[in-house]
């Protein structure tokens, strides 16, 4: 226990360099290429969590770059709703890492999910302007990260935390990208790119929803895909350029979600998810679930924000929180 009277005779005579100052390391999840460890910050005295590279994939110049340029962009965004980032290094063992606060609560892809296991007390904490909330302050986030050049490409209620105090928390900026930014974060090509439906008169195709209220298994994107398949905007799906206006067809699947507890878009796998997205029309969240009573104006904020053509969309997520603002009014 670190306590204030004797702060000074806790601290290390010698500073350790790299990661030899965080100790009681223990990991807390690893993805694709990334790994995270809860830590102890024998300096400052304060638990963090560290991100470093598989041990595979530490010395590959293109993941540390990733690594690298995740960090720098997180740090950039100082805002409540972004993770704080206290170190960036080089340890002689692990490689490149970079330290931050450590966020505990609850994922919002958990929230949705106890919800439509029907969990009472997941209901009681998140009725449906409770819900709404969390997404406007995502939303606030991304507004601002926007205004600074980077878009997330990745928004999802998985990379979403509310904190036990109520705090929200987006995460996961590793698939951002930054204006200007190099070649070597750009997405390959895609051999499976889908066309975009070219006309917002054209008749669509409804899309087949599944029988069950909210499939939550995890559809992985192929190697060459940034995103993640149920939240991507035909635009991602494509490979064509991407602005804020994709991030905004990805908070409208969002907030799909948070209303109606069904999945918009997902089909049988990755491709036939990747049709609905580019070419076919969701049933109306109000009518996808008829006894939630959702208003039909979060139909029409969910048609304009995930329209196919982005210039029908929400020009920017300011105007797209602005209507959600409208949309917690009436709860």
């Amino acid at each position: 226990m670190l306590f204030i009277s004797n702060t000074d005779t806790q601290l290390p005579s010698d500073v350790p360099h790299g990661l030899e100052r965080y100790t009681d390391r223990h990991e807390i999840a690893r993805g694709g290429n990334g790994l995270l460890e809860s830590g102890f910050d024998v300096i400052i005295g304060r638990t963090v969590v560290i991100k470093t590279l598989l041990p595979e994939y530490r010395l590959d110049r293109k993941h540390r770059r990733r690594l690298l340029r995740e960090a720098r962009v997180t740090a950039q965004l100082p805002h409540p709703v972004t993770v704080p980032v206290y170190e960036i290094g080089e340890d002689r063992n692990d490689g490149i890492f970079y330290t931050m606060k450590r966020i505990s609560g609850e994922n919002f892809f958990d929230v949705i999910r106890k919800i439509a296991q029907k969990n009472e007390s997941t209901i009681q904490a998140y009725p449906t302007k409770r819900r709404l909330e969390v997404l406007h302050d995502v939303c606030h986030a991304l507004s601002f990260a926007h205004a600074r050049g980077v878009i997330h490409r990745d928004v999802k209620p998985e990379n979403i935390y509310v904190g036990n105090f109520g705090e929200v928390t987006l995460l996961d900026w590793g698939s951002a990208k930054v204006w200007g930014q190099s070649y070597y974060d750009q997405a390959e090509p895609n051999p499976d790119r889908k066309p975009i439906r070219s006309s917002q008169t054209e008749p669509e195709e409804p899309v087949q929803h599944g029988e069950e209220p909210f499939r939550m298994e995890a559809l992985t994107p192929a190697q060459q895909v940034i995103g993640t398949p149920t939240y991507m905007s035909p635009e991602q799906i494509a490979n064509r350029n991407v602005d804020e206006r994709s991030d905004v067809f990805s908070a409208g699947v969002c907030l799909y979600e948070a209303l109606a507890i069904a999945e918009p878009f997902r089909g049988v796998d990755q491709s036939d998810t990747f049709d609905n997205i580019c070419s076919r029309s969701p049933t109306p969240p109000s009518e996808r679930s008829p006894e939630r009573d959702i208003p039909k104006l979060a139909d029409a904020i969910f048609a304009r924000a995930t329209a196919k053509q982005v210039a029908a969309r929400y020009q920017t997520m300011r105007e797209f929180n602005e209507e959600l603002e409208k949309l917690i009014a009436l709860y």
